[in-house]
């Protein structure tokens, strides 16, 4: 029976725990480029066996919210080596998470004040967000426009540019694929978003055709050793939505297994909401089965909602081999040992989550 505390190999990432930093977006890297006080943020938090940095745009166009950090710029790789080397020399292992977000963006964020590209032209009602005259602001995302069929190579190799500069550039030991919360390639998947009729879309094969492009091409690249997917199968986040989830994400995950992924990394229910939706049931043992029926060997990670207990019942019971921790690792620097000790957590100061400084980023106190 295994603890939350014993080490793990996933693919070819050698985790002291099996406790994972989420992705977790502050808006504190001013011109898309990471700074010093994100390597103390990140160092502060180097003991999880895992950290998952936060989304990062593979591309000035995947960019959707002001003041997040990029990986295709010498400057932004620069600015992450410093981070990594931080994280490292704490002992930590950490993945650079690569992100487009497709139509949730807006026109100040894009190239040139372009719309934002999307599988169809539907809009995201939902809001990102922006800095005016100094100050963060959310605001509704703009309409986008539908990708024509002969950009999408251009995107699977902005992947792949960003997978490899991730890894040999800017010193992360691996990378996540961000396939959830209404994102680009998620909006390929689901049918709320993508209503095209050509090889993107329609057919269940035909909507995951994307993403199956974009880790075959990524891991490819880098090694399927070094490379995880995050999946929301049934998140409500940023307007997305699918009348029948269970088939299309058995389907993608029967996809993934040949690749040899280090890990997938799943999020259950409403992303930092609900676990159990009542109008979009989900049978992740089912989901989990499927991966493993299929011949997939990589880690299964576990998202949104959990806490020592849950978490301890899920990887004792192998439900899970790591489980990830999102708002608890932004306020808790010291959130492994935390939860060995059983000791209290800090409370997260929602105020200070979305841009800003050192407040409510680098001072949440440990143990003494």
């Amino acid at each position: 029976m295994h603890s939350l505390f014993d080490p793990l190999r996933a693919g070819e990432l050698q985790l002291a725990n099996r406790i994972v930093m989420a992705p977790l977006t502050r808006n504190r890297a001013p011109g898309a480029v990471p700074n010093a006080l994100m390597a103390q943020y990140y160092a502060q938090r180097a003991s999880a066996g895992l950290i998952v940095s936060e989304a990062t745009a593979i591309s000035h166009q995947g960019q959707g919210y002001a003041d997040v950090p990029g990986l295709y710029s010498t400057e932004q790789l620069d600015g992450w080596k410093r981070v990594t080397r931080a994280v490292h020399d704490r002992g930590g292992r950490m993945v650079a998470q690569l992100w487009h977000v497709g139509r949730v963006s807006h026109v100040d964020l894009q190239p040139e004040g372009r719309a934002p590209v999307a599988p169809s032209a539907i809009a995201a009602r939902t809001k990102t967000y922006l800095i005016n005259n100094g100050a963060g602001t959310f605001a509704p995302t703009s309409m986008p426009r539908a990708l024509d069929a002969q950009e999408i190579p251009g995107i699977v190799q902005d992947y792949r540019h960003a997978a490899r500069h991730a890894i040999a550039s800017a010193g992360f030991d691996g990378v996540e694929v961000h396939g959830a919360n209404g994102y680009l390639l998620d909006q390929f998947l689901k049918r709320g978003a993508n209503q095209r009729q050509d090889d993107y879309g329609g057919s269940i094969e035909n909507r995951a055709r994307l993403m199956l492009e974009v880790m075959r091409m990524v891991a490819g690249e880098v090694g399927g050793g070094r490379v995880g997917i995050r999946l929301s199968p049934v998140t409500p986040a940023n307007d997305i939505h699918d009348p029948e989830p269970q088939p299309l994400f058995e389907y993608v995950v029967r996809q993934l297994a040949p690749l040899g992924l280090a890990y997938v990394h799943i999020i259950e229910g409403a992303t930092g909401g609900v676990r159990d939706i009542p109008d979009r049931p989900f049978d992740y043992e089912a989901l989990r089965h499927a991966y493993r029926s299929a011949g997939g060997k990589g880690a299964w990670m576990v998202n949104n909602g959990y806490d020592k207990g849950l978490a301890e019942s899920a990887v004792s019971e192998e439900r899970a081999d790591l489980v990830a921790f999102g708002r608890a690792f932004i306020a808790n620097p010291d959130l492994v040992r935390r939860l060995r000790l059983g000791t209290e957590l800090n409370p997260p100061d929602r105020a200070t989550f979305y841009g800003g400084g050192a407040e409510g980023y680098t001072d949440y106190p440990a143990l003494a």
